[in-house]
């Protein structure tokens, strides 16, 4: 398969899409998340990866809005521990280090280690993985990469300090996007759903009340701005589902009390 994934072969997009799909597939690198919808539409790639939220940074709204508008489908999740490590070629040590080149999110997931080693610049670049990469091409002594473990193995760097992130409980969860192709999926246990209100006092707690009748338990509600209607919102949320007899029930009533109700995605939940 095309496979698209944020940033450079190496990245933790590059690591998620090798763990659910195997090595055996074209890894097309998009250095923007607005590459892998449209590639996706335009048949280029029959599968995209993408970020949607991190235990530190948050939900990473701008690609919730990129799922809606393109009316892509998700089609399953995995969650993956971030490790951020400092990569350097072979025979140095941090203090052989002058420059740090990373993605500005790398850099703050560090800021401790990093204020502990103030003889080094911080240089905010738009890719881990490909910082890792231009070190290696270029032969860059006295340049440091944050990335992965994959990035240190693709492009032959020592690790010269390990897991520098300043909470070590950091992990990011992924969906995997395509286009729907109107299959019907089977025993799936974990929905997302998006749906708009109206104006009206208590419309929210109206379809927050159907999904406790039905037992269905939110693992995430999001509120996302919707484009070209100021202060007007779209709800993103994600069900986590014991009985599909009760989901399907749930849904048909959220329907009637609702402006507008998208399913983004019905798939096996993922343990984090």
């Amino acid at each position: 398969m095309n496979i698209g994934i944020q940033g450079t072969v190496g990245s933790f997009h590059y690591e998620v899409a090798k763990n659910l799909f195997g090595e055996d597939n074209h890894f097309v690198e998009c250095m923007d998340f607005n590459d892998i919808p449209v590639l996706l539409k335009q048949g280029k790639i029959d599968k995209g990866v993408m970020a949607v939220e991190n235990t530190i940074a948050g939900a990473i709204l701008p690609n919730y809005a990129l799922i809606d508008e393109y009316d892509l489908h998700i089609a399953g999740e995995y969650y993956l521990p971030i490790h951020h490590h400092l990569l350097a070629l072979p025979g140095q040590t941090v203090a052989d280090i002058k420059e740090v080149w990373s993605h500005p999110m790398a850099l703050l997931q560090c800021r401790k280690y990093l204020r502990s080693q103030p003889h080094i610049k911080l240089v905010e670049e738009k890719d881990t993985a490909e910082m890792a990469k231009i070190i290696q091409q270029k032969q860059l002594k006295g340049i440091a990469a944050i990335a992965g473990y994959e990035a240190a193995k693709l492009y032959d760097l020592d690790i010269i300090a390990e897991s520098i992130q300043t909470n070590q409980i950091n992990a990011t969860r992924f969906v995997v996007l395509d286009l729907k192709n109107g299959d019907t999926v089977q025993n799936f246990n974990k929905a997302s759903i998006r749906f708009k209100l109206s104006h009206q006092p208590g419309s929210l707690v109206n379809v927050l009340q159907i999904f406790n009748r039905y037992n269905l338990n939110m693992s995430k509600i999001q509120s996302v701005p919707i484009v070209d209607k100021p202060w007007e919102y779209a709800f993103f949320v994600d069900l986590l589902i014991d009985r599909l007899a009760d989901y399907q029930t749930a849904m048909y009533q959220v329907a009637r009390q609702v402006i507008e109700l998208k399913i983004l995605g019905e798939y096996t939940s993922m343990k984090k």
